[in-house]
């Protein structure tokens, strides 16, 4: 299995303007989260994207990528919801694995391999889909899909994914997703990251004929994905922010300020102005 093709979902209310903020990336670019998201799908090897926004948007983004060929656009015409969004790319994928990421989170890595890279690795190797996941704090976990399973034998980042809930709460993940293993009081959470068989997008028309007009997220159709073929998780060390929430975009630009090219100038200069808080209160 070659994975040649990623989806990146930028349509939904609060991810249609977050994708074109712009951040000084690791190398000291500026550069739009689209671009810098481009930059870790092109660094895992996959040259075809496929970028899910609102029909009004697709001169803008097309700009912003500097009309790239290998950027296609996929109008969302309905808003229902983030299952649906992937969904709308099921044409572009067609009958192939592909990675998705979402269009309102970075990624900083800590080690010499980025997330993506290795994400694509691990699912060619075991063919088979594969998310990244991250270990979280139990009051964290209403906020993020959250997965039960077990981990692979001989391994020490791989888990037999057996189930996934969307923002459990901490007392149905201590009955439904303890993980034998992991510190207690943390559970496995999406990273926002995933290489997908097509079978998502069999599970995601069911759901989208059974809903009808309604949303549906994406965590249901992977639940009952772990179900029917073997999907592994991949436990990363890596930072995500989602830049959507409170500071959310300033948190992110820090991390990329203080891993990248500028690091000892923006330390050197926060430094600074802490100090003179300090002297001024």
């Amino acid at each position: 299995m070659k994975i040649t093709k990623a989806l990146i979902t930028a349509a939904g209310p609060d991810q249609r303007n977050l994708a074109l903020q712009t951040l000084v990336d690791r190398d000291g670019q500026r550069k739009t989260v689209l671009e810098i998201l481009i930059c870790e799908v092109r660094n895992a090897g996959i040259e075809e994207i496929g970028i899910v926004v609102l029909p009004d948007d697709i001169e803008l983004y097309r700009s912003i990528v500097n009309f790239d060929t290998q950027v296609h656009f996929i109008a969302q015409d309905k808003a229902r919801g983030y299952g649906y969004a992937v969904l709308c790319g099921a044409a572009f994928v067609g009958n192939d694995y592909f990675l998705h990421l979402v269009g309102d989170h970075l990624y900083v890595n800590r080690s010499e391999q980025p997330c993506a890279k290795h994400l694509v690795e691990i699912a060619q190797k075991h063919n088979c889909p594969v998310s990244a996941v991250t270990s979280t704090r139990e009051n964290l976990i209403p906020n993020y899909g959250t997965i039960g399973g077990r981990r692979v034998h001989a391994t020490t980042d791989l888990y037999q994914i057996e189930r996934v809930i969307e923002k459990p709460t901490p007392t149905l993940a201590e009955q439904k997703l303890i993980i034998p293993g992991l510190r207690a009081g943390h559970y496995l959470c999406f990273l926002g990251m995933h290489v997908l068989s097509p079978t998502v997008f069999t599970l995601l028309n069911t759901k989208a004929e059974q809903t009808v007009d309604k949303s549906f997220g994406l965590s249901e159709a992977l639940n009952e994905l772990s179900t029917k073929e073997q999907y592994l998780a991949l436990e990363k060390n890596d930072l995500r922010f989602d830049i959507g929430s409170r500071y959310g975009l300033l948190k992110a630009q820090l991390a990329l300020a203080l891993t990248g090219d500028d690091r000892d100038q923006i330390l050197t200069e926060l430094v600074e102005f802490l100090s003179l808080r300090n002297i001024n209160s």
